[in-house]
C-alpha cells in the first residue's frame, strides 16, 4: 500500500492552516497561533468524552490530530459547555504570558479549520455531538 497523501502533505497542510487561523486571528506569528490552536484543541478536548473525542480526532488533518490527543489524560475531569467567553479565557490561561490569543480564538480557529478539513465528514461528525460540540465550532 502506497503512503496515504494526507500524511505525505501533512506538514505543507499543517503550515497552511496555520497561516489561515494567524490571517483570521490577526496574530503575528506561526508561534502566537500555534499557542491558540492548541490551547482550543484542549478546551473543546475537556468537554467531551472519550469516544466522541477519539471520532473527532478522526476527521482533523494528521497533525492537528496529534496536537489535539497529545499529552492527553483521559482520566481528567470532564467539563461542561460553557459560554465563549468563558471557554475564550481558557484557551487565553494556556503558557498564561505568553499567550497572545484573541477573545475570538474559538471561532477564528473554528474558520480556518473548516477552510482545512472535509466539511461534509465535518459537518457530519458534529451532528452526532452533543449541542455544546457543535455550537463550538460555529464560526
Amino acid at each position: 500500500m502506497i503512503m496515504p497523501m494526507e500524511y505525505q502533505l501533512a506538514s505543507q497542510d499543517f503550515e497552511r492552516f496555520l497561516a489561515d487561523a494567524r490571517d483570521i486571528s490577526m496574530l503575528a506569528t506561526r508561534n502566537q497561533t500555534y499557542t491558540m490552536v492548541q490551547g482550543v484543541l484542549q478546551v473543546f478536548r475537556r468537554r467531551l468524552d472519550l469516544r466522541d473525542a477519539l471520532r473527532f480526532a478522526d476527521v482533523l488533518p494528521p497533525v492537528l490530530r496529534a496536537i489535539f490527543v497529545a499529552d492527553w489524560d483521559p482520566d481528567e475531569a470532564r467539563l461542561p459547555f460553557e459560554d465563549r467567553a468563558a471557554m475564550a479565557r481558557e484557551v487565553q490561561a494556556l503558557r498564561g504570558n505568553h499567550n497572545l490569543s484573541p477573545d475570538t480564538a474559538i471561532s477564528d480557529v473554528a474558520a480556518a479549520l473548516r477552510k482545512n478539513v472535509d466539511v461534509a465528514a465535518f459537518e457530519a461528525l458534529l451532528a452526532t455531538l452533543p449541542q455544546g460540540a457543535r455550537d463550538f465550532w460555529h464560526a
